[in-house]
């Protein structure tokens, strides 16, 4: 890269995206470990014996004790977007359900590892980390939200394009209720546009303009989202202001970067080849790493079932009667059919005319019980069965009915691109978005599918494990 030139500041200490969540990380683990430091210390001087000394930090600590920071890391995984990092309310209940799991776990271990007479769990260690851990860790995210959303600490931005791909981007940063960056104003070489507004933004310039306006604002990036073709002097005037060390951003990647989604309306048709083909090389290790993943987490998940089976059972009869189950077909990885059972959560004639119906929040055809089962997700439990048998993945986009994928692919472009890999039980859309019961609501969530497919690995899938917990106790599904 060509280096800035004298006299121009670059910008490069502003944090973008990647910095807020390593800074996110780095903030937490100091926290984590003061926490498990202030916990032994508690114990430790409830020790009749030893008393908080080298002798008990090596003898009565077990070594799992030493992992809790990691552990909580790990449950706070929800919280590692920057977006929800950014809102109080969002940050609060993130750390109340890290607790919650964290308690759950402690429990579950307690219960089936240590019964008398064997040693007792550390409940008091367990205790002071849990309570003092999620204390420090709201007041370190507090100060982060007061210290880095603040206006001088926020990238200052550019648009340019103010067409249809700009007004995209432009609408969907307006939904967000956190912003990201400080956006100054957009740039378009159509004259007629100057001086207007374009989603509640100004188009402040031409190309002619860029530079002047990139020094006078303190530019640091610039989002270029320009449908059509370039015109030269706009490509030369991004070419100096990358040379200004202004960060050039194309408008696709920006909007991945801060949604977790790709723009499928504002996409070419060769994208699909681009991005899954040319850019997107899945090895053999992947697969075999995935349907590993897939047969343990799908034993572990068909022991769930079994041992609720019962309860579910029960409470569905006492409900609405029989049956307990109920199966359709779907469509897997290529268009292949396979059939699935489910949990019934809907009335026996949810579907008298026998035309499928999309599902909405409080659905009036969910029974009483199905809504909690729907809620919480538990009515996807049979499903771990088609996982082992290898319809499945653990992680995947929502399989869908092949009527419903019929109809969704003559009105959703690159709707079929979902079908690249196989359905799963929990997955990228399900754990940032749920259901769907609009044409507009399935884009968005094929635009969180089309993401995973892009950029799935292994690590992909098991964050999206780790946050699906938060998913059902967050009481998120319909």
């Amino acid at each position: 890269m060509v280096a800035p030139k004298p006299g121009f500041r670059g910008f490069h200490w502003k944090l973008g995206v990647g910095e807020r969540r390593t800074l996110l990380l780095i903030g937490d683990l100091i926290v984590a470990t003061l926490s498990l430091a202030i916990a032994l210390y508690a114990w430790g001087t409830s020790e009749r014996f030893t008393g908080f000394s080298v002798e008990f930090l090596q003898k009565r600590v077990p070594m799992w004790f030493y992992l809790m920071p990691l552990v909580w890391l790990i449950l706070m995984v929800e919280l590692y977007d920057v977006h929800r990092a950014s809102d109080w309310t969002e940050t609060m209940r993130g750390v109340g359900i890290a607790a919650l799991l964290g308690v759950i776990l402690y429990l579950a271990l307690y219960f089936y590892y240590y019964q008398p007479p064997k040693s007792l769990l550390p409940r008091l260690g367990v205790a002071t980390f849990v309570v003092t851990v999620s204390i420090l860790t709201l007041i370190w995210r507090r100060v982060y939200i007061h210290l880095f959303t603040a206006p001088h600490l926020m990238r200052r931005v550019l648009l340019v394009g103010g067409g249809s791909s700009g007004q995209l981007l432009l609408k969907e940063i307006n939904n967000l209720k956190i912003k990201p960056f400080v956006l100054v104003g957009i740039i378009d070489d159509d004259h007629r546009k100057l001086g207007k507004f374009v989603e509640k933004h100004q188009v402040i310039g031409s190309s002619e303009h860029l530079l002047k306006i990139i020094k006078d604002n303190k530019i640091s990036d610039v989002i270029v989202a320009i449908t059509g073709e370039m015109q030269g002097t706009m490509f030369q005037a991004l070419l100096d202001a990358q040379e200004l060390g202004v960060e050039i951003i194309r408008m696709p990647t920006i909007y991945e970067e801060l949604l977790g989604r790709v723009p499928i309306l504002s996409l070419e048709a060769n994208w699909i080849l681009r991005s899954f083909v040319d850019e997107v090389q899945i090895s053999g290790f992947y697969l075999l790493g995935k349907r590993l993943l897939d047969i343990i987490g799908g034993l572990i998940g068909s022991l769930i079932f079994l041992l609720l089976l019962p309860f579910i059972a029960l409470v569905t009869v006492v409900d609405d009667g029989f049956p307990i189950f109920y199966s359709q077909t779907r469509f897997g990885r290529g268009g292949q059919p396979y059939g699935i059972v489910k949990f019934r959560t809907m009335s026996r004639d949810a579907e008298p005319d026998g035309q499928p119906r999309w599902a909405s929040e409080d659905d009036e055809r969910a029974t009483r019980s199905g809504r909690l089962l729907r809620k919480t997700h538990l009515d996807e439990l049979p499903q771990f069965l088609n996982v082992l048998r290898g319809d499945m993945s653990l992680v995947g986009p929502r399989a869908e009915r092949p009527e419903l994928v019929e109809y969704f692919q003559s009105h959703i472009p690159f709707y079929r691109a979902r079908l690249l890999v196989k359905p799963g039980i929990t997955g990228w859309a399900q754990v940032n978005y749920g259901y769907a019961s609009t044409i507009e609501e399935t884009i968005t969530k094929l635009e969180y599918d089309l993401y995973y497919i892009k950029h799935r690995s292994v690590i992909t899938d098991l964050v999206i494990l780790l946050r699906t917990p938060a998913t059902v106790f967050g009481f998120r599904g319909r």
